[in-house]
């Protein structure tokens, strides 16, 4: 029996939570991973898992033994690293995870920059915001906006995103352009969005000198996701208050019109975040310098 191949599968397992998960995300048989921790307790002598139709449960034996595995597999991935940093650039495939509106006008745009810095490393991109388990999905590092519910995580900060109040000009035709927020009111018409987490409707803020309010009005349109709601105000739909990153190029060219510009929006704070209890391999840790580096430089910070 190998015995790192069998630490190495029995931590998928745990991870994963699954016999079948983990073979899928070890892209081999399911027989190989049973065969695998079979042979790993029969060497040990004792039993592991507690296995039952529904779900995976450690022994007490099998939490210390995880913990331990957890503890070697950092240590050896810390020294190969060592070792490789100094001999190659980083190589191979890291999975990310990031909302759309990053992804699409952010991220993916200067991926050409990563790739000349990197030639060598291949990024698999999953869009979404989502609160989930990195290491059952087999997620290297997520990109995340707002606050992070996950205390599992590493989380570098990489800065705010203010948001930004505006309408269309055709809207701004048809009702007039308000003074102040307080006008909205039932006169005009918003871009509700809500949290594409908890469907709980996003409540936005202004602030001026020592006043802050809240952004009110009627609405046609509830949208849990940025892209559209960005769609919406373009069409004219009402009035929009979004990411200044993403409304930057259309107030640039008089597609939207910034209301209340003594009024200062939310802050919001984007995160890249890795699991805690796993070694940062160089792959991933370029990833994610570049990724904070991107963002502050791209000034959406």
């Amino acid at each position: 029996m190998d015995k790192f191949a069998a630490m190495q599968t029995f931590v998928r397992v745990i991870d994963s939570g699954t016999f079948t998960r983990a073979a899928d995300l070890m892209n081999v048989p399911k027989s190989t991973v049973s065969r695998l921790i079979k042979e790993l307790e029969k060497e040990l002598g004792v039993r592991l898992l507690h296995r039952t139709s529904r779900q995976l449960t450690l022994t007490q034996e099998g939490h210390a033994y995880y913990e331990g595995s957890i503890r070697v597999l950092d240590e050896v991935g810390s020294l190969d690293a060592s070792v490789l940093s100094t001999t190659r650039s980083p190589k191979g495939k890291i999975k990310v995870e990031l909302p759309g509106s990053l992804a699409y006008h952010v991220v993916v745009p200067a991926l050409p920059d990563f790739f000349a810095r990197y030639p060598d490393v291949q990024v698999e991109m999953n869009i979404g915001n989502r609160s989930v388990d990195l290491i059952a999905e087999n997620l290297d590092c997520v990109l995340r906006l707002g606050p992070l519910l996950n205390d599992s995580l590493i989380a570098r900060p990489a800065g705010m995103l203010p948001l930004i109040t505006c309408a269309s000009p055709a809207y701004l035709a048809r009702h007039g352009t308000p003074e102040n927020p307080a006008d909205l009111g039932d006169s005009y018409t918003i871009v509700r969005m809500t949290s594409p987490r908890s469907g709980r409707d996003f409540v936005f803020h202004l602030t001026c000198e020592e006043m802050t309010t809240e952004i009110h009005g009627s609405h046609q349109i509830t949208v849990n996701d940025s892209g559209a709601a960005l769609a919406a105000g373009l069409a004219g739909l009402g009035v929009l208050t979004t990411y200044a990153f993403l409304v930057a190029p259309h107030l640039q060219s008089g597609a939207l019109q910034r209301l209340f510009p003594d009024w200062q929006g939310d802050q919001i704070p984007v995160h890249v975040a890795y699991p805690t209890n796993r070694h940062l391999a160089p792959k991933v840790r370029a990833f994610v310098d570049w990724a904070i580096e991107l963002l502050r430089a791209m000034q959406v910070v």
